[in-house]
């Protein structure tokens, strides 16, 4: 399977495990809906169960794996094989988020096989020294996420969030960048592109929001405007 190109800006919407099933279905079906009018890509994370029943349901988001290991066919009890992820329609695959975080090893058996089947990669950095590991191997997406911040509503200085991007575009300036850190409003997605970033999305501040709709929609308009002011075409 070839993979997905993805365009920027793109947004990310990672319900993690606060949601599942109908109410994680119905999430991916208003994003699904919004990257079609904004024209711009989400990636959307699903527990693994219910992969294959959004992917099924919905035709732009890009349907994203919370966790792949980089296993082979065979023994390996519990592992979440890439070969199942593909055949229910995954596109992509988070790794190494601070919730579930990978030894280098595990993460270069990961990014490995997710190449092989044609799965985007979207790893997690904890800081700039490990962003620039990590760029090193090579990976389709780096989301920088200082671990503290996670879940805060605080989001990385603008001054942190410059020098990751820099910093691993310096290294491979194909690989996106992601900033993820506290991302709970438009203004905040703004003021990451603004940095220099390819992307951003969060997880709390969009599912535990009183109207996840409207968040989504509020940094997508943002999106917007950045497109805008850098006179972006439709595939960057």
């Amino acid at each position: 399977m070839k993979k997905y190109k993805l365009k920027s800006p793109f947004l990310v919407v990672n319900p993690k495990s606060y949601l599942y099933g109908e109410e994680a279905l119905k999430l991916a079906k208003i994003c699904d809906l919004l990257s079609e009018k904004y024209g711009i890509d989400v990636i959307f994370t699903a527990q693994h169960v219910d992969i294959k029943n959004i992917a099924s349901s919905t035709k732009n988001i890009i349907v994203t794996a919370q966790h792949m290991d980089g296993h082979s066919i065979g023994r390996g009890m519990g592992k979440i094989l890439g070969e199942g992820l593909v055949e229910a329609g995954a596109k992509a695959t988070f790794l190494n988020h601070a919730e579930h975080p990978m030894t280098l090893s595990e993460l270069t058996e990961s990014i490995n096989k997710a190449n092989e089947l044609g799965i985007i990669t979207i790893v997690c950095a904890n800081s700039i020294k490990e962003a620039r590991i990590i760029a090193h191997y090579e990976p389709d997406v780096i989301v920088c996420e200082p671990n503290e911040l996670i879940g805060t509503g605080n989001t990385s200085s603008f001054e942190y969030m410059s020098k990751t991007n820099n910093e691993i575009h310096a290294i491979n300036k194909e690989i996106k960048v992601l900033q993820a850190a506290g991302i709970s409003s438009g203004e905040d997605v703004y003021s990451a592109l603004k940095s220099g970033a390819d992307a951003s999305g969060g997880t709390s501040g969009i599912v535990c929001s009183e109207n996840p709709e409207l968040v989504i929609k509020d940094m997508m308009e943002w999106m917007e405007k950045w497109k805008k002011e850098m006179n972006f075409g439709d595939v960057y």
